[in-house]
C-alpha cells in the first residue's frame, strides 16, 4: 500500500472529529476542568489505572493490526500519566512509512487518533482521551505551538489588538492556552467544529 493510498484510506474512514473528540467544542477552562475530573476519577471508577492500562492495550492491538495491514514497521510504546494514556509509534529503523500516518499538518494523525479512541470505546464501552503520537510529531509540534503563542503575544504588545490564530485541534489549543497563560496573557477558544481557534489578548 502506497503512502498516498494509506493516507486516503485512513482519512476516508475517519469519523467526524466533533463526534468523538471530547473537548473540541470547549475552551481552555473547560479543558482544564476535564483534566481535573480525570485526576479525581483516577482513584475511583472513572479513570482508574487498570482502565487506562486496558485502553492502552486495546489501542496498541488496534494500531498493530493497522500497521500490519499497511505493511508499515513501527514500535508501539504505551505510557500512562496524569490520568491519560499516551501511545507513541516510532520507526524501528529509517523508514518513511510512518510519515504517511502523520499526513500534512498532522491531519491523518488526528484522524487515526480518533479511530483509535473509537476502537477503545467499542471494546471497553468507555470513552477515551488517549493521545497518539507518531515519530515524535506532537513533540516537535509543541515547540512550534510555543513559538506561535510567543509571536501572537508580541503582536498584541505591539498593536494592542487581539490576535486570532489558525484553527487547530483541542489538544494543540490546550498547549497554546497554557503557553499564553504562562506568559501572562489571555486566550479564548472561539468558533465551531473545524474552525475552532484561539484568540490571544492582553486581558
Amino acid at each position: 500500500m502506497s503512502a498516498e493510498s494509506t493516507e486516503h484510506a485512513i482519512s476516508a474512514e475517519a469519523p467526524d472529529q466533533d463526534t468523538f473528540q471530547d473537548d473540541v467544542q470547549v475552551d481552555s477552562n473547560q479543558e482544564a476542568g476535564d483534566e481535573s475530573q480525570d485526576a479525581a476519577a483516577g482513584s475511583g471508577k472513572g479513570t482508574s489505572a487498570s482502565r487506562l492500562e486496558e485502553e492502552g492495550d486495546v489501542a496498541a492491538d488496534y494500531l498493530e493490526e493497522l500497521l500490519d495491514i499497511a505493511d508499515i514497521d513501527g514500535d508501539i510504546d504505551i505510557e500512562v500519566r496524569n490520568g491519560r494514556t499516551y501511545i507513541s509509534i516510532v520507526a524501528e529503523e529509517d523508514s518513511s512509512g510512518l510519515e504517511s500516518l502523520v499526513g500534512a499538518d498532522g491531519e491523518v494523525l488526528e484522524a487515526l487518533q480518533e479511530l483509535t479512541r473509537l476502537a477503545v470505546l467499542s471494546a471497553t464501552e468507555n470513552r477515551s482521551r488517549l493521545v497518539l503520537d507518531i515519530n515524535g510529531y506532537r513533540a516537535d509540534r509543541a515547540g512550534d505551538l510555543q513559538q506561535i503563542a510567543e509571536d501572537a503575544i508580541a503582536s498584541v504588545k505591539d498593536t494592542g489588538k487581539s490576535v486570532a490564530l489558525a484553527p487547530m485541534s483541542a489538544y494543540e489549543r490546550k498547549i497554546v492556552h497554557d503557553a499564553v497563560a504562562d506568559l501572562g496573557f489571555v486566550s479564548e477558544s472561539e468558533g465551531e467544529g473545524a474552525d475552532r481557534h484561539i484568540v490571544v489578548s492582553a486581558d
